[in-house]
Parts: structure tokens; sequence; C-alpha cells
């Protein structure tokens, strides 16, 4: 009675403890994934048709529309045709036991690019029918789970820089209805489990041979420009293959010694499963049922199987050493003739390799023998007289990169970069972005990633002449090119970094950590900026037309010297002028750039100038916050420049007077000459130079406009020795 009462006790305690825990203990969602999906709903700009409470921390205790859980873990988003907006975050990688994320998140309004940070272990990734852009990031290539990847109906761009070694579970693969270029990446041949590929409507370019082994049962690549041959392998499934730049004719051979080309099974093409195990099984258990109907048992059954398999074995070894003889005797014959052997052996020789018997052999032999001695004319006439006559092959200069300059794969960038994530954006210009890429070996450069609309895939060559153009530019105030890469269609360019980033940012973007730039310091950035014009116009052999002149295209380095960059990238790009053309008005551009579009030494000068004005008033060049009359800077500042009362004013503030007056005025002067409206009054850069060097020697700067505590104090001394070189 007693343990009885004591049982009771003990049951009544633990109900009145379950009744005093909060209902969520069990169910609250784990911190991370609450966190996660809270920014999710962020970025999707807080839909109310989604129902979720605004500050909500439990989708896996509430029922949140769309959110489904394992425990206090988040394993599924389904978030379809709901007329979403905004874009993904970039918190998805904490969402670590996401199984099914966005396994349909189609057919809303999404923007901005794939986050580079998956969920890592993410079966089906569904993103399709939105405005999505930029590139299929890399980090694509580690989701091992993937079996399911539609991003189709996007605005997706570039080259497919993916790595697919490692995505062999993947299935099913939609890339269709995007602006995607270049040639297919030769590890799609490692997708042992695709069944159906989609990639119609881009640009896709090259051939289609690195799907010819692949299990595929449905494959649609309409309305790309694909070339060359359709596989033998791939004409048996279910293909869509129009609207390509296909070669007609048949297709030529092999090289000698390739293997056959494997026959594709029936079980696969109707979509079915194993090929082989199936059918030994059932051809062995049908030839057991018959020797047990004969009355013969197994240990006979299986001498004769052994039997048949020594014979077999033994007759094989025969022809194949008889075949390899022959091939040996023909290989001496084509040595003795000196020329290498002909694609029409290929046929024959791989006609032998399927059969076994001798007449066929003898077949290779005679024909081995006519053809040993062909016109050279009809060598390659021999697969297809007329075809070949109406496409003549032509011959391509070949364009090899300077070896001054280091080939970068897109796989190292992509890494160095955080697969070009907005972490690492240190700039945009007219040609591109600007990534900071921090390499294992602690190296950090600049890459330069330039769009596809500015240099489409099929320009490579092109492409190489540019860097072998830009790398042929040296001068210390000159950004140096280290590499390039050129891969999957896509181009970019690897400059030395430069830590105070840009003049622009330096003027503009002040923050905690930076100080103004004392009136040195912008004296010898304007020096140095005017020697790196003189070299582009007057020293290097042609001319140099630098076009995109601007205080964002000056990079400082630890001493604040100045380095151009950009320098040639303008001058040899194609249709670079109607691409600049877009930035009209941003206050930079001569008045005849603005009616003719044309960008001419004389034009470098004034955006010059324009950079000197901004180094002494420390304005930008357009600031459409400031009242119409001084909204361009040129403009207001021009009336003042031979006032030295009104120059005292439009100073830059942040220097708080502590300037040589006559330095001042010198650097005006010369502000003056280079943004007249006339272009033919303009001086020449090296004028610019000698105006600049002279300014310094007359100034007599003294050591009192060093004593401030403004930014460049600590680099006084360099300042100085550098100034007093001139």
């Amino acid at each position: 009675m007693v343990e009885f009462r004591r049982l009771l006790l003990l049951l009544c305690i633990t109900s009145c403890i379950l009744c005093w825990m909060p209902n969520g203990a069990t169910s609250a969602t784990d911190p991370n994934d609450a966190t996660a999906v809270r920014l999710l709903f962020q970025n999707l700009n807080s839909p109310s048709q989604l129902g979720w409470p605004v500050n909500g921390d439990d989708p896996c205790g509430q029922p949140w529309k769309g959110i489904s859980c394992s425990g206090n873990r988040v394993t599924e988003i389904k978030l379809s045709n709901l007329g979403l907006t905004g874009s993904l975050p970039y918190s998805l990688l904490s969402l670590c036991d996401l199984v099914n994320f966005c396994r349909d998140m189609s057919g809303n309004s999404l923007g901005g690019s794939i986050p580079y940070q998956l969920p890592p272990y993410v079966q089906r990734l569904n993103l399709a029918y939105n405005n999505i852009t930029g590139t299929v990031p890399y980090s694509i290539s580690n989701l091992n789970a993937l079996t399911d990847l539609n991003l189709g109906h996007n605005q997706l761009q570039q080259g497919l820089a993916v790595n697919f070694l490692n995505l062999s579970a993947l299935s099913t693969l939609d890339l269709s209805f995007n602006s995607l270029i270049g040639d297919l990446p030769q590890t799609m041949s490692s997708l042992s489990h695709i069944t159906t590929l989609n990639l119609q409507n881009n640009q896709f370019t090259g051939t289609i041979d690195v799907l010819a082994n692949l299990p595929l049962d449905n494959l649609n690549v309409e309305n790309n420009n694909f070339t060359g041959w359709i596989p033998d392998q791939l004409k048996d499934i279910n293909l869509q293959s129009g609207g390509n730049g296909w070669s007609s004719g048949p297709a030529p051979p092999p090289p000698p010694g390739t293997p056959p080309v494997p026959k594709r099974n029936k079980h696969h093409q109707s979509g079915g499963g194993s090929n082989t195990t199936p059918d030994v099984s059932d051809s062995s258990s049908s030839s057991v049922d018959t020797g047990k109907k004969s009355g013969i048992g197994g240990g006979a059954i299986a001498g004769i199987v052994v039997s048949v398999i020594v014979v077999g074995a033994i007759v094989a070894f025969f022809l194949v050493k008889r075949k390899s003889k022959k091939t040996s005797s023909d290989l001496e014959k084509l040595d003795n003739q000196s020329f290498a052997p002909l694609p029409s052996n290929g046929v024959h020789e791989e006609k032998s390799e399927q059969t076994s018997s001798v007449s066929d052999m003898k077949t290779f032999d005679t024909s081995a023998s006519i053809n040993l001695k062909p016109p050279p004319i009809d060598r390659h006439k021999s697969f297809d007289d007329e075809e070949f006559s109406k496409k003549p092959t032509i011959m391509k200069k070949t364009v090899t990169a300077p070896a001054n300059v280091k080939s970068y794969s897109i796989a190292d960038l992509q890494i160095a970069t955080g697969s070009f994530s907005v972490d690492h954006l240190v700039g945009e210009g007219s040609f591109g972005r600007v990534y900071r890429a921090q390499f294992d070996d602690g190296e950090v450069l600049a890459v330069k990633k330039i769009d596809s609309s500015v240099l489409s895939n099929d320009l490579s060559d092109d492409f190489i002449e540019i860097i072998s153009n830009i790398s042929s530019l040296h001068h210390p105030n000159v950004t140096e090119l280290v590499g390039y890469c050129s891969e999957y269609g896509q181009h970019l360019l690897v400059y030395k970094f430069h830590k105070n980033g840009s003049l622009h940012d330096f003027l503009h973007l002040p923050d905690e950590y930076s100080k103004p730039l004392i009136w040195n310091s912008r004296v010898k950035i304007a020096l140095g900026t005017a020697r790196a014009l003189e070299y582009l116009h007057e020293v290097s052999s042609p001319s140099v037309v630098h076009k995109n002149i601007k205080s964002a295209n000056i990079l400082l380095d630890a001493e604040l010297n100045p380095h151009l960059s950009d320098s040639g990238l303008a001058s040899y790009i194609p249709n670079a002028d109607q691409i600049l053309s877009h930035n009209v008005g941003s206050g930079y551009d001569a008045p005849e750039v603005a009616l003719s579009g044309q960008y001419t030494l004389q034009s470098d000068v004034y955006s010059f100038g324009v950079v000197m004005l901004e180094l002494l008033s420390g304005r930008m060049p357009f600031d459409s916050s400031r009242p119409r009359s001084e909204q361009s800077l040129v403009r207001w500042a021009t009336p003042q420049l031979h006032d030295i009362d009104a120059l005292g004013k439009m100073v830059d503030p942040t220097l708080k007077g502590l300037y040589p007056v006559k330095s001042l005025s010198r650097f005006a002067d010369v502000i003056a000459l280079c943004v007249q409206p006339e272009p033919e009054f303009r001086p020449p850069m090296s004028e610019v130079v000698q105006a600049l060097v002279r300014l310094v020697q007359r100034a007599n700067m003294s050591k009192r406009t060093f004593s401030s505590s403004d930014h460049g104090g600590s680099q006084r001394g360099s300042d100085e020795a550098a100034l007093r070189e001139i």
C-alpha cells in the first residue's frame, strides 16, 4: 500500500511538471534556423501572404506556411507561386539540416543572385520562373546530395563555371531559358545518374560530345549556338535539338585506336533500371530450368558452362593475336610511308573490332593497302567529297598569351573571391566588377570580372590580344596586370591589390579609420596620375587613350602613391566608346564627348582636370544633393579658379587651411588649363607634368604643413622625400 501511494505521488509530480512546462519547449526551433528563416522573411520584403509573424522565432513550433521541420530543425521550405519579391539571403548555410530547401520556390518574382552559401545537404533546389540574375555559383559543385536542380526561366548570365565531379547523384538538371554562354564543362561527363537535362534557349557554344555517354532519357538543347555533330548515342533518346548550327553529313570517324562506341540497351532507353544484371539473371535462371526439365544436374550444367567459357577464351585469344599482328604490320607500313594514319583506316579498324570473322579481317587488309598512298588533295574527301568541298576548313591564327602574366583557373578565382560574393566586392565600373581575392598562400590580388555584355564568350582570341597589350604597359603609376582567366566564356583580369582603395573612397567615403588627405599627399597623387597619363599618351607606342579617367580608377597604395587602373582596357575592347557613353553626366566627360561619343587624348586631359578639382575641393564631379547651381563641379568652380578669395572658400574644408596659398593658386591654374571647353586649347600631359613639378619646386612647402595630426602625418617623411625628388 505504501509503495502504491509513492507511485501515485510520483505520477502526480510528473504530471504537474509536464503541465508547467511551456508548450513550445519540445518544439522550439533551433536558434540558428529561426534566425535564417527570419532573414529570409526580411529579404522577401516581409510578404503578408505568408502570414508569418513579424517577430516570430518558432517556425517549427508554430504553423508557418511553407515551413516543414523535423524536431527543432527546419528541413524544407516550399513557397511557390505566391508572388514573392525580394531576394534570397546569404545566411542559408546555417540551415544544415535542410534537405529539401526551395523544393519549389518557382513562379515568384525573386531577384538578386543565388547565394554562394547554400545548405550543404540540400537534395532538391528549384528557383525556376523568377528574375534571378548573376551567375550559377561555383559552390553548387560541393552539394554532393543534390538530385534535382532547376534554375530555368531566370536571367542567369556568363559561363557555367560548375565542377560536376561531385554531383554524381544529380538526376535532373534544368538551366533552360537563361543567357548562359560558353562551352559545356567537360566535368559534365561524370553525371552518372542524370536522366533529364534541359539546356534550351541559352547561348551555349561548342559541341555536346561531353553528353554522349550519359544515361539520359530526355535531352533538350534547342535554340543555342551548338555546333558539330550530334553523337550517335543520343539519337535513340527523347532529343530536341533544333535551332543550332549542327554540321550536316556523316560525322568524321574517331581517331585510329579509339574504342568502339557502346550501344545503349533497351532497358535504359525505356527508362528502366539496371541494364545488364537482369539479363544475366534471367538467362541463368532459364538455363537452370531447362536443365531441370531435361534431367541434367546442376554439376553437369556448371561443367558445360565452364567448357564453353574455356573454348571461347581460346578462340578469342587466337583471333586477338592474329588481329594484333595485322595491326602492327599495317602500322609498320604507315611508318615507312612517313605520314599519319588516315581517318578512313580508323573506320575499318573499328569495324574489325566489332566483328571476329576472317572475311572482315581480309577487308581490313585490302582497304589499308589501297589507302596507303592517296593523292594529298583527296585525303579528306574520302568521307564525303561534296560536304567537305562546301565547307572548307579555315585555319584561325593562333593567339598566345604573354609569358609575363599568369593564367588562373576559374575555380581558383571562385574560391579566392568567395564565388565573387558581395563580401569581396570592392568596386564596380563600366566594364565589370572588381573583387578582392585572398589566396591560400596569403597573397591578395584584385580580380576584375568583365561583364559578358562588354566582351562576349566568342571573343576569346580578342581577349588574349587585350591581355597582351595591357601587359606591355609598365609604369610605377599604372596598376600592374599580373594575370588573367579565360574559361567557360568568362574573361577576368587579375591586378595587384592596393590596400588603401580608390581616391574616390578616400575623398568621399571617409570612415572612422581614415583621415583627410593632407595637401602634400593631394599634390603627389595629382602628379603621379599625370605621369601615368603622360606615359600612356606620349611614351607608349601606339598612344593609349584611357577614356575612363576618374577618381574611382586611381588606386592608392600604403604610401598613398597613385596607380591608374583600367589602363589600356577601353582602348582595346570593341565598342568601348558606346559602353562608356552610358556614363555621360557623371561630370568627368569632356563636352565634345557628349556630342560625338568619341574619346581622345584631349578628353583624357579634361577628365584629369576634373580629378584635380576633386582633390582641391573635396566635392564630387556631380552632386545632385547640392543646389542646382553647384551640382556640376566644373561649372560651379571654373569662374572661381582665378579669384584668390573665392578659391580659398572652395578648398576642401577638411584641410583646415593647412596649405601654401601660392601652391593652391598654381594648382588651380593647371586645373583651368585642363578643363577648357575647347579641346585644342588643353595642354598635353607632358606640359601638365612639368607645371605640377614647377608647382612643387616653387611652393617651398614648409614642415608646418606636416605638423597636423591629419591622415598622412605618419607618412610625412616619405611624402616630403618623394616631393623633393621631383
